[in-house]
């Protein structure tokens, strides 16, 4: 009970509206402490592995709560109602932000720290993500064979596959500037969504004249620069991702057969949208 009901019996809070109190409830019981508390399990007897299981386990919720945003984000777009949208896709950039630290922490666990976890992971690998490559998928970066890996898991690959199909968030936006009148083709507004979005000249000459007339069109060019806020955030996310497994294990093949920094560097060249940085060359 917060102390606010506490101190008010008859459940009224200042703003007049009456709120239920709950006293058969704590603290740990609401948030599920026994349960997040017990989850971690290492498998070997060294120190700094607590340090790498808690630094994923948090990674994961996050990204728990960034695939709650873009998902209720996308469907405020679709109904053009931007206000929540620009809160939601803020929220989560300054998600990335905690994610991104979360990188330096790691960086205290030292190469012969790691030597000694390692052998313990067996095949497990942040390649295995599902929630990341849902993140992925939601923000454009769509690979159908991406989702093979998890056909172990119902859930996750039906969930995985629901979202390949499904438009992106710069799908949605899009269709958002035709609404608006702009004049884009048919094959970026209907298309096969389970397929990677292909830069359309078109495209960014519709974003130009948003960036051109921002008094006119001030909403879709707020909508853009979140849209490049998310997607600097997601970049530098992957840049310290790989930066800090270049730091502990070097250019080694990665746990779960990936080739490690090789394919970190690589992710860094994928991009979401495409059109909101090329039309900045030719304003």
């Amino acid at each position: 009970m917060s102390e606010q009901e506490k101190g008010n019996p008859d459940g009224v809070t200042a703003g007049g509206d009456r709120f239920h109190a709950r006293p058969d409830i704590s603290y740990g019981q609401y948030l599920g402490l026994d349960r997040l508390l017990s989850a971690q399990h290492p498998l070997s007897p060294e120190h700094d592995e607590l340090l790498f299981i808690i630094i994923h386990q948090a990674s994961e919720l996050w990204m728990m709560l960034c695939v709650h945003e873009l998902k209720a984000a996308r469907e405020q777009i679709r109904k053009d109602e931007l206000g929540p949208a620009f809160k939601m896709i803020s929220r989560v950039a300054q998600v990335q932000r905690q994610m991104i630290q979360s990188w330096d922490v790691l960086t205290t666990m030292t190469p012969a720290d790691y030597a000694r976890i390692r052998p313990h992971l067996g095949q497990s690998s942040g390649f295995q993500s599902w929630q990341y490559r849902l993140l992925e998928f939601m923000l454009g970066n769509k690979n159908a064979s991406m989702i093979e890996v998890h056909r172990a898991d119902p859930p996750a690959y039906a969930a995985l596959a629901a979202a390949l199909a499904e438009p992106s968030l710069y799908d949605e936006s899009l269709r958002l500037l035709a609404r608006r009148g702009f004049s884009l083709p048919d094959e970026c507004l209907e298309r096969d969504f389970s397929r990677p979005y292909q830069p359309h000249p078109e495209v960014e000459a519709a974003w130009r004249a948003v960036y051109r007339d921002t008094g006119r069109h001030w909403d879709l060019y707020e909508l853009a620069e979140k849209l490049v806020d998310l997607e600097t955030r997601f970049q530098q996310w992957r840049f310290s991702h790989m930066k800090t497994v270049e730091r502990i294990i070097g250019y080694r093949s990665g746990t779960g057969g990936t080739s490690g920094v090789k394919y970190l560097v690589k992710a860094l060249d994928i991009g979401f949208f495409p059109e909101l940085l090329s039309l900045r060359t030719s304003l």
